[in-house]
């Protein structure tokens, strides 16, 4: 999602709004947002305990749930979830909302986009400030990712002035074939920790300039980054006298999204999350005929052929696998390496992670910090036992960092097949597995045998060996790369994937066909 070159800008970022350079003490037990180190928090309008649901006022009737600091388990503040007397009460606003909001004329709705996109750069640092505190991303990865809903809301302002259907030639005289375009109505948006702006973003731009209502449900362990956007947007509405509902939140957990798929009124749903759970949403939703976007996981490969640039793909490959400490979707899990450059690849590779800097996720010089959960860990050390257990070798990381937080070391490990069961399995950790290939035909088929298709990569110099990859014989993902990373994608071009990653697209080019419905 976000690009390696914003990845590689990380050390010529600014700190950000005087974040603390180490983690407070262990036993100091107030929230966050209490002390004055912290103090930018309120600049977002949080307090210890916020109010999680929003349809035009504030409020909640669910428990309280508590988010914490990755880089250090401290408690940050709390939101009152939303229960679903609350989620019941607000589809119904939010659908009284989209009768206002669907009159509008799309140029005009693409006015309030650009607002909210103003809005949202004058809180940047602020806001970006936010992600990496909650989610643990490094700050110019929290930036970045605000910078991303900016922009898509530039690209939905153009836009709204140009989606439209033909007019076709009628084979009956007198009479014209029209394809009109309409809102679906209202769009239920369910979204991931690791991208807990971009991707409401995405899907929310897009959907309001097509005339849509949107009903958000983010994850509940970075509640506080979807009460504070929704802070920021709900007053460009009520600047311009919309109803608030037009953009609802309802914090909440499994209870509200089971709701959210089951609920006819709910027009189109898109849930970004884990291929497990996505199946349960698309099942739910089709039992009732409804229409579902799913960006789901991805495991990954990059393909290094005996011709390739190794000054490309050295960084490339380092950037695919640790960025965001492994935790986004389009992360390079597989690294295939042609026999005859393996050792060279893996020896420099390692050398490469040794100097990567680890460190808390708001000091302008790390470029690796923690995952999101204490359960990410587990579940990280789980995964590279079972790949010693089938036959791998660790050659760099491996273990846990001993230090305050969900810290593990970057992880390369080699000597397993390609069908290893371990290797066919997306773990949301920083854990590359490297595999040797020979022959062009084998690598692709291996590329393609996993389950998920979202995002691939080649390194070669060889055009023939590219457009044959580009082909329908090559690479069966919804991103195909070549000569850089797996983990960068641009908001112009339609941003998913096929097979269990779900087969929904997002943000660019004719996306914005999946928010509304068409009539000839």
């Amino acid at each position: 999602m976000l690009g390696l070159g914003r990845f590689a800008a990380a050390a010529l970022v600014p700190l950000p709004l005087s974040l603390p350079r180490g983690p407070p003490a262990a036993t100091m037990a107030t929230m966050l947002v209490s002390q004055q180190r912290y103090a930018w928090l309120r600049e977002l309008g949080l307090q210890e305990e916020n109010p999680g649901v929003y349809n035009g006022r504030w409020g909640g009737r669910g428990q309280v749930v508590t988010t914490y600091c990755p880089a250090n388990n401290e408690p940050i503040a709390s939101v009152r979830q939303g229960s679903l007397e609350d989620y019941e009460e607000t589809v119904k606003k939010a659908k009284e909302a989209w009768k206002v909001w669907a009159d509008i004329p799309a140029p005009k709705r693409g006015e309030i986009v650009r607002q909210i996109g103003d809005a949202l750069r004058q809180k940047i640092k602020v806001l970006g400030s936010l992600v990496s505190l909650e989610m643990g991303k490094i700050f110019v990865e929290g930036v970045g990712e605000v910078q991303e809903y900016v922009d898509v809301c530039d690209y939905a302002v153009g836009l709204s002035r140009m989606i439209g259907g033909p007019i076709l030639p009628s084979e009956r005289p007198g009479h014209a074939l029209i394809e009109q375009w309409n809102p679906v109505g209202l769009v239920g948006i369910i979204t991931a920790f690791n991208f807990p702006v971009a991707v409401y973003g995405w899907n929310s731009a897009i959907a309001m300039i097509c005339g849509n209502a949107c009903l958000w449900k983010g994850a509940p362990s970075t509640s506080l980054v979807s009460v504070a956007v929704t802070k920021i947007v709900a007053k460009v509405l009520e600047d311009n006298k919309l109803p608030g509902a037009i953009c609802s939140l309802v914090c909440g957990g499994a209870d509200i999204g089971t709701a959210m798929a089951k609920d006819e009124r709910m027009d189109l749903l898109s849930f970004t999350g884990s291929t497990k759970v996505g199946k349960e949403v698309a099942l739910m939703v089709q039992e009732r005929f409804g229409r579902s976007l799913l960006e789901l996981g991805g495991n990954n490969a990059i393909i290094v052929f005996e011709d390739a640039d190794l000054n490309l793909v050295i960084p490339s490959a380092l950037f695919a696998a640790v960025g965001t400490a492994g935790q986004r979707c389009t992360t390079a899990r597989r690294l295939f390496l042609h026999e005859s450059i393996h050792d060279e690849v893996v020896a420099k590779l390692a050398k490469a992670y040794a100097q990567v800097r680890i460190g808390d996720p708001w000091d302008s010089d790390t470029l690796y910090g923690p995952l999101h959960t204490k359960e990410a860990v587990k579940m990280f050390l789980n995964a590279v036992e079972q790949a010693k257990q089938q036959g791998g070798s660790v050659v760099y990381g491996g273990k846990v960092i001993d230090r305050p937080g969900n810290y593990v070391e970057p992880t390369i490990v080699t000597g397993l097949p390609h069908n290893a069961p371990i290797v066919h399995t997306e773990t949301f950790a920083p854990i590359l597995y490297v595999l040797k290939f020979k022959e062009e035909e084998e690598v692709f088929a291996w590329n393609n045998e996993v389950k998920q298709g979202l995002s691939s990569s080649i390194f070669t110099k060889d055009l023939g060996r590219i457009f044959r990859w580009l082909g329908p014989k090559g690479s069966d993902c919804g991103i195909v790369n070549v000569n850089i990373p797996t983990s960068g994608a641009e908001i112009g071009g339609a941003f998913g994937g096929e097979k269990h990653t779900g087969g929904g697209r997002e943000s660019g080019s004719d996306s914005w066909k999946l928010y509304m419905r068409r009539s000839t």
